[in-house]
């Protein structure tokens, strides 16, 4: 009778909405705080401190967009899209929970150090990204379903940059920060490029009616190839190792330039009346756009920090909103067509990135406004999120399958 009893509110907690599949309570979460977080740093901006987290204001922001909510974007796509991958149960239940609330202390341990010893700041907040890759790797194994082997080493090398960035609070070394951050952005724009060569043409070719186009293998390769290998000379340049310019220029431009010649074969301008349709190609145009600024940056003709947000405004923040828009209605059992205002949404994040990082390149000294704008329009963005899909994300799917 114990056994039966114990096991009821594990069964119950199995069959809670939110609990059912990974998506439902990251999604939710990471877009909650991506609103929160951003208000912070806007009220910073403007000379308020509301917050005196680990690490100070500007580490905060640095590594809580992306160890925070790119973080739990990630995970909720990846430990859905596994299931599917796999044709295997992926975490759902009590496990699916005991790691939402471990994003959730990492997040208020960040925010909240309550002078706690830094080792146990960073054992918290470092544990999440292991945990995601080992759930993925037992399921891709168990199925063999190598294709999606690539995510595993990319999950650890994120968990590996997100200790390089604790590692440089605790040194007190700036610079580890910083290209820890940018090893950070690299490897989601990498994530970028392998999810979004699967799903954008096809969805694109799905929703108009058109042929898919085949891919290219050579062009394929390139692609896959020179992203990684960016992000490879800047794990090597974050240990410390001199990279000659030339050579990561060279690599970024080559990138730039395959990822480009493969978004051109996606059909994207036909999609023009489909918000998240042209909302997925604008946030993979932002790309090679970041990736030229890049270049444009190791020439001395610009800051680094301006291709950073192209990738991580227009490319991360646009492509995750569009992604979480589709999947919450696939997965949810809802038609996939676009809500009122998601197209207004989407646009508002292509902006955001295009005032922040190209406006600004040209026009530095609007530099207080392009901040202000950038921060409400994303928040505006995800706020128009959130009155859509936090309901359906916390209801049974509509129609009564599992997931």
């Amino acid at each position: 009778m114990s056994t039966t009893t114990s096991s009821q509110p594990v069964s119950k907690l199995k069959h809670l909405p939110l609990m059912r599949l990974a998506f439902r309570p990251f999604f939710l979460l990471a877009a909650l705080f991506s609103v929160a977080s951003l208000l912070v740093w806007l009220a910073f901006w403007h000379g308020t401190i509301l917050l005196r987290p680990y690490g100070g204001l500007v580490f905060w922001h640095q590594h809580e967009m992306l160890f925070g909510f790119a973080a739990a974007v990630v995970a909720g796509f990846l430990l859905t899209a596994v299931r599917n991958w796999t044709g295997l149960p992926s975490l759902n239940g009590g496990p699916l929970l005991g790691l939402v609330v471990l994003w959730l202390l990492g997040r208020g341990l960040m925010a909240f150090p309550m002078g706690l010893p830094e080792w146990m700041l960073l054992t918290v907040d470092l544990a999440f990204l292991p945990i995601v890759a080992i759930v993925m790797a037992r399921l891709v194994i168990t199925a063999k379903r190598w294709r999606n082997l690539i995510f595993v080493p990319v999950l650890l090398l994120f968990a590996t940059a997100n200790l390089a960035m604790h590692l440089g609070v605790v040194q007190g070394d700036a610079e580890l920060i910083r290209q820890a951050a940018y090893l950070a952005v690299l490897l989601i724009t990498l994530m970028m490029t392998v999810v979004g060569g699967r799903v954008i043409a096809m969805f694109t070719a799905n929703r108009l009616g058109r042929t898919k186009p085949e891919p290219i293998a050579l062009l394929e390769g390139v692609t896959l190839l020179s992203t990684a290998g960016v992000v490879v000379l800047q794990l090597v340049i974050m240990l410390g190792v001199a990279i000659p310019t030339l050579l990561m220029g060279g690599v970024m431009l080559l990138a730039a330039l395959a990822n480009t010649v493969r978004m051109a074969r996606w059909g994207g301008l036909h999609s023009w009346r489909e918000p998240l349709l042209w909302g997925l190609h604008g946030s993979y145009a932002c790309i090679p756009l970041g990736l030229v600024m890049w270049v444009l940056a190791l020439m001395g003709l610009m800051r680094v920090e301006l291709a950073v947000h192209a990738l991580t405004i227009g490319g991360m923040g646009t492509m995750m909103l569009a992604m979480m828009a589709r999947v919450s209605l696939g997965h949810t059992g809802r038609p996939i067509r676009t809500l009122p205002g998601i197209g207004v949404a989407l646009g508002l994040m292509l902006i955001a990135a295009l005032v922040r990082s190209p406006v600004l390149a040209l026009f530095p000294q609007i530099t207080h406004w392009t901040y202000t704008l950038s921060i409400i329009f994303w928040c505006l963005a995800y706020a128009i999120f959130l009155a859509h899909y936090t309901w359906p994300l916390m209801q049974a799917r509509v129609d009564g399958q599992d997931g």
